[in-house]
């Protein structure tokens, strides 16, 4: 019985194990013969049966999605499938990757692959700064975990004094082979020694400070420099301070990923720097020097005669390095606002008036209010 077993139930071919259920149920309900009596309704009952006897089988499923029908002939109903006794998926991955100059030969060399050395895992680290810091980079400590080669047996696992024992099951390749016979031939499938897991040795004593594995996990001090320039997500990588290999096997690596703090006074726009500063409406018409915060320190300001509310001035040169240049920077850019102030004493909106009326060709029929308005529009 051929036919694809989700069209059958109905579902997508990503549908859940529970969908497939559902879809099942349903189905049988609808088509069992006991409640179906139409032509063809035993027959569709049992299409929707096996088609859920395959999908239902995370290992039959992934064979259907892989090879179809010829992959699951033999799954769970008789037939010569069960005459030779392996996975369709075995012996088809076996047949076919013969052809593509694999096979046996390229099944030895994973397995020879798998006895040689180990590289270890990769690690990574979240690690938060201060906005100063990302700018101006500098050097970090972090305490670390990560798997070290055990001193006691410089790695073997053995206890002191013995050796780790060639495995009798493999007999030291790291590989089981098994020969298959198929309707297409017979084949020798190569796989990993489930004894030794494919190292070709077996520990009979263990060392007592790893307990065999090799390594132990060991909590380590490390100083990294952060490179001035920095922002949310950059990584930097720390070469051999992941995991230890196995069998001699290069250490992995360590990603540092890098989290910035807001400031509270400082917004960064790529290289550049944000802030603002509030100056008087007095300021503005007359001008004056002033000094303001920068990620350097306080630097000195020139606020121009006449400056209008959200002006930006430039410090030039006291933004963020460039990342991988710190020779080269951003600029500072300060946006002005000017307060003007809701209450006066009797002698400042004297003097208001008295400027007001000097002005009076500006002022218009709103005086004071209307003189303000005039000096302080955008």
């Amino acid at each position: 019985m051929a036919g694809d077993y989700y069209e059958i139930l109905g579902v997508s071919r990503d549908a859940d194990k529970e969908e497939i259920k559902r879809a099942y149920r349903r189905l049988a309900r609808k088509y069992h013969p006991d409640v179906n009596n139409e032509p063809g309704a035993e027959e569709r009952f049992k299409e929707i049966n096996r088609a859920y006897e395959v999908l239902s089988e995370p290992e039959t499923r992934a064979r259907f999605d892989r090879f179809g029908e010829a992959g699951v002939s033999g799954a769970g109903a008789g037939g010569f499938g069960q005459d030779f006794g392996d996975s369709f998926a075995d012996i088809f991955e076996s047949f076919f990757s013969g052809f593509a100059g694999g096979g046996a030969g390229a099944a030895q060399q994973q397995g020879r692959r798998r006895t040689g050395p180990v590289r270890g895992d990769d690690l990574r680290l979240d690690l938060k700064l201060e906005f100063r810091e990302a700018v101006f980079g500098g050097e970090k400590e972090l305490r670390i975990k990560h798997l070290e080669t055990c001193e006691t047996c410089n790695g073997t696992g053995a206890k002191a004094g013995t050796r780790p024992q060639t495995c009798s099951t493999c007999n030291g390749s790291g590989q089981v082979r098994r020969a298959t016979r198929t309707p297409f031939g017979s084949f020798t499938q190569v796989s990993v020694c489930p004894t030794c897991n494919g190292s070709g040795q077996v520990i009979e004593d263990k060392c007592d400070s790893c307990g065999g594995r090799g390594q132990k996990e060991i909590t380590k001090k490390l100083k990294i420099t952060v490179p001035a320039g920095v922002d949310n997500g950059t990584r930097l990588r720390v070469s051999n301070e992941g995991d230890a290999g196995k069998m001699g096997g290069p250490a992995g690596d360590l990603y540092v990923f890098l989290s910035v703090d807001e400031d509270p006074v400082f917004k960064r726009d790529g290289i550049n720097i944000n802030s603002e500063v509030k100056i008087s409406y007095l300021q503005a018409i007359l001008g004056c020097r002033l000094e303001v915060d920068t990620v350097d320190g306080p630097t000195e300001l020139t606020i121009p005669t006449g400056t209008q509310p959200n002006t930006v001035l430039t410090l030039e040169k006291k933004g963020v390095p460039r990342l991988g240049n710190p020779v080269s920077r951003g600029d500072h850019l300060i946006t002005v606002s000017i307060e003007i102030p809701t209450r006066l004493t009797t002698e400042e909106r004297d003097l208001l008036v008295q400027l007001a009326k000097l002005r009076g060709d500006r002022a218009g029929k709103g005086g004071l209010e209307g003189f303000l308005g005039n000096l302080f529009q955008k």
